[in-house]
């Protein structure tokens, strides 16, 4: 058995672990010892990196590993255990050995040297991101050097130093000092400067706020609103472990009881609760304020469809069409150019208009709902259906449509858009066989072009093509045999 005494750092293990691959050495037969904080001189730094082993010159070989290694690696070796340097030889021994799964997830020893990566690197934007600089007060004069800013920090994994890099390129000249249980690091202004000690006892404990610090407790507490409330998502994105470091730590606790215990019901508004009278109870309707209605579809904001919408897609056509068809709503290609049924769904509308003995130029073409919904899958957006609150708020444009135009027959495309020509919830199925009256007209159902679209076999897709074309050409017939009327007329 080989013992190899390293100093407590990447470097060390890999200029030992290259000797030890020199001679050949297997995992097994290796005791890895890390120098005491005793054998060290006094003062040294982390990464004062000396000679690691006892002879002038150690013998060493060439180990050529994969880009994705070495990083897991150097994560890795940042991992807090007490085995670590032992195990990153063993990856390190089978790699030089050809055994390339090492590095794969699916290995045992590969699985783990992940886990320890991907762990280090949590620690890493931990660090970054609960990390809280408090500024000191000017020090009388004294030969010693005070930092202007100073933070107390508990990494989970030892990436002070790597956390110290990150904050010298980002505080400019300003000096500063992170300490932690296990070292210090510390900023003059120039150069960075890593130290391994031991931390003084209650050293974390910093009572001191400066107005910067106590300016922003205040902004803290004034824009937290206890009706939104969610614990379980604030744990998640702040876990409890960073409170006890982040000077609002201390308010989180009295603001989740004080929410508890009924400013949830008051929200921000706490006079509310201690204003006297009795309560009059209100239909919802009548509880709303009055709003102007929006003066054009580009500025509608009656649901928030349009929140993720690229534009409103308004209608196409002549405003004297006898025939017009309503469909659900815009689809991905429709969001982006703003004209109706540009996509694959119509493409097939446009063949079924010509099988009908139309174009596209005689009818009116119009959708239900007039903003693309829909939900993220990877790097696409696939339609989500309307709900019957988002039909009833566009039912204020597809009204004006109606009264503007005044179609003598209207064909509507899917069931969305048959339940918001008739303003309640009906199966399309019992509307398909057979014209029916609607106000000023007649309707026609049938289905959608995007349900071809979804049909498992040519066959299947022509024969709903079909029955839409067959409903088309109804339509036509319905609008030639109605009496030839201006729309003046119709009105």
């Amino acid at each position: 058995m080989r013992s190899i005494v390293i100093e407590d750092h990447f470097v060390a293990w890999r200029a030992a672990s290259l000797g030890a691959l020199a001679e050949d050495l297997a995992p097994e037969a290796i005791e890895w010892r890390v120098k005491q904080e005793s054998e060290l001189p006094q003062g040294q730094a982390l990464f004062d990196y000396g000679a690691t082993s006892e002879d002038a010159e150690p013998r060493s070989t060439a180990v050529r590993v994969s880009k994705e290694l070495a990083a897991l690696l150097q994560d890795a070796a940042l991992f807090r255990e007490s085995q670590r340097w032992a195990f990153l030889y063993k990856v390190l021994w089978r790699w030089h050995h050809g055994d390339r799964a090492v590095a794969s997830p699916a290995d045992e020893d590969g699985a783990r040297l992940h886990r320890m990566a991907k762990s280090v690197r949590r620690a890493k934007h931990d660090m970054i991101a609960y990390v809280r600089f408090r500024k000191q007060a000017p020090a009388s004069a004294s030969t010693v050097q005070t930092p202007e800013y100073i933070a107390w920090y508990e990494p989970e994994h030892d990436v002070l130093a790597w956390a110290a890099e990150h904050f010298s390129q980002r505080m400019g000249r300003a000096t500063w000092m992170i300490t932690t249980p296990r070292g210090a690091a510390f900023w003059d202004g120039e150069q960075l400067h890593l130290e391994q000690r031991r931390a003084l006892p209650g050293e974390h404990r910093c009572d001191t706020a400066d107005e910067a610090e106590a300016l922003w407790l205040a902004y803290y507490r004034s824009t937290f609103n206890p009706a939104r409330l969610n614990e379980a998502a604030l744990e998640q994105h702040m876990p409890v472990r960073f409170w006890k470091g982040l000077p609002e730590g201390h308010l989180i606790p009295a603001m989740i009881s004080e929410a508890k215990s009924g400013a949830r019901r008051v929200a921000q508004a706490s006079g509310v609760g201690a204003l006297g009278g009795k309560t009059i109870p209100v239909e919802a309707d009548m509880a709303q304020p009055a709003r102007e209605q929006p003066s054009s579809l580009d500025t509608c904001r009656r649901c928030d469809l349009w929140r993720n919408a690229t534009q409103a897609v308004g209608s196409s056509g002549p405003s004297d069409a006898r025939i017009m068809l309503i469909g659900e709503q815009p689809g991905d290609q429709e969001d982006l150019s703003g004209q109706p049924f540009v996509g694959p769904a119509g493409q097939l509308l446009e063949t079924a208009i010509t099988r009908a003995g139309l174009s596209r130029e005689q009818v009116y073409l119009t959708n239900a709902v007039k903003h693309f919904k829909w939900e993220p899958r990877g790097k696409r957006r696939l339609h989500k259906t309307p709900g019957q609150r988002e039909i009833e708020a566009c039912s204020y444009w597809l009204e004006r449509e109606l009264h503007t135009v005044r179609p003598v027959v209207i064909v509507t495309l899917g069931a969305t858009a048959l339940t918001a020509l008739l303003r309640e919830k009906v199966s399309l199925r019992d509307h398909l066989d057979a014209p029916f009256r609607v106000e000023g007209g007649w309707g026609i159902a049938t289905y959608h072009p995007s349900f071809a679209l979804r049909q498992q076999t040519d066959a299947d897709r022509d024969k709903v093509l079909a029955e839409i074309s067959n409903a088309l050409i109804r339509a036509r017939e319905l609008a030639e045999s109605a009496a030839p009327t201006t729309k003046k007329q119709r009105q």
